[in-house]
């Protein structure tokens, strides 16, 4: 955001105004990239917020944090609770998208970050519409390989990862294109940027496992449940970038990307060149369960209002 979406933002425990909500230039996670973070969507309809999958997403900010040795302060009911009220208090009833984002605070210029290092925790949301390309993006495979679980664990969501994202972007919209797919150390389909990838052939979907250096997309969650729920075979395995040139379809899975169709790989047209049936299928299924149009799938909403 280049400018405030909302006046007040939830920080430790209290709400602050934007304008007011300061952390100091020494702030550890400031220059080593010490924080852990969610991306979690909200939707606007039937004159209500439905947040998607609220408590999986704070669930997993704890478990990133556990990785790192990062000490959040609350707990998931409290993070929950926290951002039911911010959305009220900021009278949000549109669509919006919501950031938690806990962080090492002044513990010095060290880098031995404990569990009894200062942490603070804050929420932020603002309104968000469509993140990328509804009609289908034009992807290029990455010269950049994804971060591997030998250097720094892919299945953190840590905000220093995603400088890994940050250049495959760079790279990809200066050679024209509009998302970019990395691959593993060996080679393998890993992830987009900031998105989980899924392919589809002969009916069947197939996605790289976590051994691929995927994240644990709670998106990428939601379309598997959905896909099999629908009939469809889904199978997390390992994927060489020749098979993404075979492929019938590809979409990739996010929270800010929601499910979008790739209809090109490196100037390969993915089979028609346009979003494929199954892909649509399950795009049009999430839609619905997300706006609260779909009652066995209500469980995954927390309503606002």
């Amino acid at each position: 955001m280049k400018e405030k979406g909302a006046a007040y933002i939830w920080f430790d425990g209290q709400f602050v105004k934007w304008e007011d909500a300061h952390v100091p230039v020494y702030t550890h996670a400031l220059h080593y990239g010490t924080a852990v973070f969610e991306g979690i969507r909200g939707y606007g309809a039937n004159d209500n917020v439905f947040v998607f999958r609220l408590k999986e997403h704070m669930e997993r900010l704890l478990r990133s944090a556990q990785i790192y040795s990062i000490t959040v302060k609350h707990s998931v009911t409290e993070l929950c609770n926290a951002t039911v009220e911010l959305l009220r208090k900021n009278n949000l009833k549109e669509s919006v998208y919501i950031r938690p984002l806990t962080f090492v605070g002044m513990h010095g210029i060290d880098l031995n970050v404990t569990t009894n290092s200062p942490t603070h925790t804050i929420i932020v949301a603002f309104p968000f519409g469509k993140y990328l390309k509804a009609d289908g993006l034009r992807a290029r495979v990455s010269s950049w390989r994804r971060i591997s679980d030998q250097t720094t664990p892919p299945l953190a969501k840590a905000a220093g990862n995603y400088l890994n994202s940050i250049l495959a972007t760079q790279e990809c919209r200066r050679d024209g294109y509009d998302e970019s797919i990395l691959l593993d150390v060996f080679g393998n389909v890993s992830e987009a940027s900031g998105e989980n990838v899924f392919l589809v052939r002969n009916n069947k979907i197939y996605t790289p496992s976590f051994a691929d250096s995927a994240l644990e997309g709670i998106t990428r969650e939601s379309a598997i449940k959905i896909a099999k729920d629908m009939g469809y075979t889904v199978l997390e395995r390992s994927i060489p970038r020749a098979e993404l040139y075979m492929a019938d379809e590809i979409f990739l899975t996010g929270t800010a990307a929601e499910i979008v169709s790739v209809t090109s790989v490196d100037g390969h047209s993915i089979g028609t060149g346009k979003e494929g049936p199954v892909s649509k299928s399950i795009r049009q299924t999430y839609e619905e369960i997300v706006t609260g149009g779909t009652k066995e799938y209500m469980g995954w909403l927390t309503p606002v209002w």
